[in-house]
């Protein structure tokens, strides 16, 4: 399968293209950084120091997608949708582990999926994708009688607040507790803010240094704490289910999909 990546000289594309190179099945043949980039025309190999690849980095994502099956996508959501909107008018798959989309944007990538495959996922981890499958059945077993906090951390110059994948866990925790997480998400705790609500979900960010990502769900109850979390110690874990991504969707249809669906956890 023909691989593009957006993105392709930052930190991220170069993990992508090492991720891209070691998956059996796999071929690198696009490379795309935003115009004016200083590293247009440079070999997408030697960016992510991995030698020579007879692949340059473009600002053209049109003229690399006419050779490409499917796009990796790691941005954001305004630059993801015009990306998706590229993929769906020649046919294309991509993979995007983009984050933030607001529900009107969303709904833009559900449209686009009605015509191409997309695999989009807050994250990409298999660890992380494992969490949320065990969350799911502590949060059944546990009910209503447990308090549940997420706390995240992150490096300082990430834009989104709370992360994607923490929104994920609370999403999941609260669908399986029978309540709508938009309703019950606390975000904000500051002065005389009264007693906690017994249904509520507290999200709490802490942002500092080069910090990969660090999630916890606790679950409180009286007298005991459960605790479960996932450490990020670099970012290939990343690239490695993006490119897992990619190979799964190789004979899929039409359709939004995510994690849980490549691992087979859905």
């Amino acid at each position: 399968m023909k691989v593009a990546i957006v993105g392709a000289a930052g930190r991220m594309g170069g993990r992508l293209i090492q991720a891209v190179l070691e998956a059996e099945g796999l071929e690198l043949t696009g490379a795309t950084e935003r115009p004016g980039h200083p590293q247009i025309g440079i070999d997408a190999g030697l960016a992510a120091g991995a030698g020579e690849l007879g692949v340059k980095i473009s600002d053209n994502l049109s003229a690399v997608m006419t050779d490409a099956d499917v796009l990796i996508d790691f941005t954001f959501p305004e630059v993801t949708l015009s990306n998706l909107k590229i993929c769906a008018q020649q046919g294309k798959m991509i993979v995007s582990g983009s984050t933030g989309f607001t529900p009107e944007q969303k709904a833009l990538v559900e449209k686009y999926a009605e015509q191409i495959p997309v695999v989009l996922a807050p994250n990409m981890s298999v660890g992380v994708n494992a969490c949320f499958k065990l969350l799911k059945e502590a949060a059944k077993i546990l009910g209503d009688d447990f308090d549940v906090e997420v706390v995240e951390l992150h490096h300082n110059k990430k834009k989104d607040s709370p992360s994607g994948t923490a929104v994920r866990m609370g999403e999941v925790v609260a669908d399986a507790l029978g309540r709508d997480y938009t309703q019950v998400a606390n975000y904000h705790r500051e002065g005389m803010c009264g007693e906690r609500r017994k249904d509520e979900i507290g999200m709490q960010t802490v942002r500092g240094g080069d910090i990969v990502g660090e999630h916890t769900v606790y679950f409180i109850g009286m007298g005991e704490r459960i605790e479960i979390s996932h450490r990020a110690m670099s970012r290939n874990m990343f690239a490695r289910g993006a490119a897992r991504a990619c190979l799964w969707l190789e004979d899929k249809s039409p359709g939004l999909y995510d994690m849980q669906d490549v691992l087979g956890l859905s």
